[in-house]
């Protein structure tokens, strides 16, 4: 803990000499000895190696098992066709994962490329891979800092360490500081200079107490490369449902050849049937079909704004129920802002915009003075230099007072720079045909060196009384997460020296700035803690403005909802992962702290998204359920870490992609639920006929067509039906519940269970037209292919008609709109054609052994075909009226 020790024990440590550095003999063999300076990463799966690795999911053996009885009865077409499918997916899975292997690698280009040391007594500038501890490294304005230092000079010194702490005002640093406390947090260890943070101000000398992966960041990149293969509840779902798929199949098969046994049936031809019944049991095209819903998914999340990396990353949004968002940059807009101005007695809002009302004098001297007192510039939407002092420019910019008009007219002839130990700085212009001094800086320190105050125009004596009117607005505006600046000044017949000008001084006012929240965070958050999603905010920032963000935002209530850093770690694992749903504001945290955070809330059952945009970020991105990075000012380190890019950086986005994800899981369940009914109709069908002895009704190619093709149009359809416009007025769904909760399963029983009686009854009427019972022996083959035609085109038309009524659960057709699916209409219409093509053009029917039906029936087929729509319409009618009476 090299920041809880002084300069000379860490030299004498690293056995260094500031003023000459390391010799180059003994840099050349501390780098033998610890290595180069960048990060490292674990070794890369190969492409066969990640390829094979997608081939490990239950369902994916279903599918293989399918390809295997489908070219074991010949059909090498449809062999292909699975194959295909299978083979498509794993190549996703793939470069998936080739992508987000990039996230190291963004952190490895971070390393700045040179820096700035003294070695053998004098200043060089080599690759920060070169360095090694105890270098002894230059910091100036604009370098980043190449390695973690133990800071043993500063003068004026200012590092921007965002990345590392989210906090968007860069970090005063004191060489000569200590900190005893050992759980000091980063953004307060002010003797300290991290890995790839920027210096913006001032200058300084540190010597290397870390490099590589034993520096801050690289701590960030050991978490990064940590394995974390946990899977989403849609893959877990789909496992399941995989499971229960394969051991179906199985089951089937086994019952069939005891049955056969019994009945002393052939066994040949029971193993065909057994094939039939199998294929029947497995839908093909599911994978098939929720990866194209979930690519679909992919194309109208990327029109609002969210770039999905990850498919599954989709359906995971619909279960979040707890969004943890940093501040910086995300909730709030990155940039200072003053809001406050206080001239005495005269406490003011500032307003959005520049405004041409009229401004009292008082205010006019005040802004003057900030703007004049000033280093940055800001033109065109862009700033340079200090966030506070960018702040101040703007607020001139506001009142009429830019800082260019201000610099002419005012012209600076000398200055006293800001000194973190004195907090002030001065400035010394042209006034008139004298001078004036403009200081700026802690108002406690400006009141000790002033003697008037500026009341209504006038200068007046500062009485103890009025110091006090000033420190106490100070202290509400600090109350209110507020940072203070006071300004001053006194005018002069001649030049000054700069140790002259700080005396004797004419307080103006204060003002008060905040990085505020962006204005449509508020109403985004309303809306999800509206549909049951819990948002918490996690910081690098001081508590107070955090808090104070939160509450304007409504994500908290009060301070008692907060913890630090800290305070984290004086509690155990146990005691935070059972008290995590107390707390909505986390400030002052590492890295680590919020993977921590994250784990905690994962540990109650919940789905977590995280959002960031920083290096620090990063970790707790990776480790939540969804990381969401944002694009325009998120770091390369955050995006390769994240499942999911917004390209607006608006949390509001956020909300809207959850709610596409809630629809996207609803269609996908719609499409499984559907596909299910269907081969659930088609193992009734078949297995009611061995169980009775009759003829079966369905052949394996016939099963497979319609598995393939008639299923497969209205099943994509179902998936990209139109979002169901209550959708985030419910609370997110219980990623424990299956596919089947909810009435799901009693739908696909009900559903598949009609169609398979109707299969068989349409099959008895086709043999009972030509003198034959289900009974029967020895039927001829043209009376089978008859009743087999008219089982073939019942089973495909009540599908196709099905699909309908599984658009919603409780709605009609009618109120959801029966022509609000266009897709769905077309799919169903392409269906009855390609059915129509098969037993109407001899090749087709050749090969699928069907034949063409009579106009009667026809009737009776299509009659036949909307009783499972029927049925399943008119129960979710009772079942309405049943609830509504409930709810009276």
């Amino acid at each position: 803990m090299w920041f809880s020790q002084s300069q000379e024990e860490v030299l004498k440590k690293l056995d260094v000499n500031p003023s000459k550095g390391l010799s180059s003999a003994e840099a050349k063999s501390r780098l033998e000895k610890y290595g180069q300076n960048k990060l490292k990463s674990k070794p890369k799966k190969s492409l066969i190696a990640l390829f094979f690795s997608q081939l490990k999911d239950m369902l994916i053996y279903v599918l293989l098992g399918a390809a295997l009885i489908t070219m074991i009865i010949g059909e090498y077409t449809d062999s292909i066709i699975i194959l295909l499918v299978v083979i498509l997916n794993a190549v996703i899975g793939v470069v998936q994962e080739y992508k987000a292997g990039k996230a190291i690698e963004a952190l490895q280009k971070m390393t700045t490329p040179k820096a700035l040391v003294r070695r053998d007594g004098e200043a060089k500038e080599i690759n920060s891979e070169e360095i090694v501890p105890g270098d002894i490294v230059i910091l100036d304005a604009g370098r980043f800092v190449p390695a973690d230092l133990r800071l043993v000079e500063s003068a004026n010194l200012q590092i921007e360490e965002s990345a590392l702490t989210g906090e968007s005002v860069p970090t005063d640093k004191d060489a000569n500081s200590v900190y005893e406390d050992p759980k000091t947090p980063i953004g307060d260890k002010s003797n300290m200079a991290f890995m790839s943070t920027l210096t913006t101000y001032g200058r300084g000398e540190g010597v290397v107490v870390a490099t590589a992966m034993e520096t801050e960041i690289g701590k960030i990149a050991k978490i990064l490369d940590e394995d974390n293969d946990e899977m989403t509840p849609l893959q877990k779902k789909l496992e399941e449902l995989g499971k229960i798929l394969g051991f179906v199949a199985i089951g089937i098969c086994v019952v069939i050849f005891i049955i056969a046994l019994i009945q002393k049936r052939d066994l040949f031809e029971m193993f065909l049937t057994a094939i039939s019944l199998a294929v029947a049991a497995i839908p093909e095209g599911l994978a098939a079909i929720v990866a194209i819903v979930l690519a679909l998914g992919v194309t109208r999340m990327s029109k609002i704004n969210a770039i999905v990396k990850k498919l599954p990353a989709v359906e995971t949004l619909g279960s979040v129920n707890i969004i943890c968002s940093d501040k910086t940059g995300t909730l709030t807009q990155n940039k200072m802002t003053v809001v406050k101005h206080y001239t005495y007695n005269k406490l003011s809002d500032v307003p959005a915009a520049e405004t041409s009302l009229e401004a009292s004098g008082d205010t006019i001297e005040l802004v003057k003075s900030l703007v004049l007192c000033s280093d940055a510039t800001y033109e065109n939407g862009q700033g340079t230099g200090d966030p506070t002092e960018i702040a101040l420019i703007i607020l001139g910019d506001k009142y009429g007072l830019s800082r260019n008009s201000l610099n002419t007219k005012h012209n600076r002839v000398s200055e006293k720079p800001f000194d973190s130990d004195r907090k002030l700085m001065s400035t010394l212009n042209k006034e008139g045909n004298g001078f004036r001094v403009h200081t700026k800086g802690a108002i406690d320190n400006l009141l000790k060196i002033s003697s008037s105050a500026l009341v209504d125009g006038k200068i007046v004596p500062l009485t103890e009384d009025m110091k006090e009117n000033y420190l106490k607005i100070t202290e509400q505006m600090s109350d209110s997460a507020l940072r203070v600046l006071g300004v001053a000044f006194k005018d002069t017949d001649s030049l000054i020296e700069p140790d002259a000008m700080e005396t004797d001084l004419t307080i103006i006012g204060l003002v008060g700035m905040i990085d505020p929240p962006r204005l449509e965070v508020k109403a985004s958050i309303a809306e999800a803690k509206t549909a049951g999603i819990t948002p918490i905010m996690i910081t690098g920032d001081h508590k107070n403005t955090a808090v104070a963000i939160a509450k304007e935002l409504g994500i908290a209530e009060s301070i008692e909802q907060s913890l630090t850093g800290a305070e984290i770690d004086e509690i155990s694992d146990e005691e935070f992962s059972k008290n995590i749903n107390n707390y909505r504001v986390f400030a002052r945290v590492s890295p680590e702290h919020k993977v921590k955070i994250v784990r905690a809330f994962k540990s109650h059952g919940n789905i977590v998204s995280m959002t960031g945009d920083g290096v620090n970020d990063a970790p707790s991105l990776k480790f939540a359920d969804i990381g969401v990075a944002m694009g325009i000012t998120g770091t390369d380190v955050a995006k390769g870490a994240s499942d999911m890019i917004l390209t607006d950086d608006n949390f509001t986005t956020i909300v809207h992609a959850i709610e596409e994800g809630r629809n996207i899981y609803n269609n996908i369940k719609k499409s499984v639920i559907f596909l299910l009914s269907c081969n659930l109709g088609e193992v009734i069908t078949v297995f009611l006929s061995i169980l009775f002895f009759w003829p079966v009704p369905l052949l394996p190619t016939q099963i497979l067509w319609i598995n393939l093709i008639t299923d497969t149009l209205p099943a994509i359809s179902l998936g990209i039906d139109p979002g169901d416009k209550d959708i985030m007025k419910r609370k997110p769904r219980n990623p424990k519940d299956s596919f089947f909760a909810n009435g799901a399963a009693f739908n696909a029983i009900l559903g598949g269970s009609l169609i398979g009686i109707l299969t068989l009854l349409a099959f008895y009427f086709g043999l009972h037209e030509h003198g034959y019972s289900l009974g029967s022996k020895n039927i001829p083959e043209d009376v089978l292919t008859y009743a087999r035609t008219m089982s073939f085109v019942v089973l495909a038309a009540s599908q196709l008609l099905y699909s309908l009524s599984m658009r919603s659960a409780t709605k009609s057709i009618f109120k959801v709109g029966l022509f609000s699916n266009m897709y769905l209409i077309g799919a169903i219409i392409a269906g009855f054609i390609l059915q129509l093509g098969v037993i109407s053009i001899p090749l087709l029917a050749n090969a699928f052994k069907v034949h063409n039906l009579s106009l009667m029936d026809w009737g009776i087929v299509i009659l036949f075909a909307l009783v499972p729509l029927t049925v399943n319409e008119l129960f979710k009618l009772v079942k309405s009226l049943l609830k509504g009476k409930s709810e009276e």
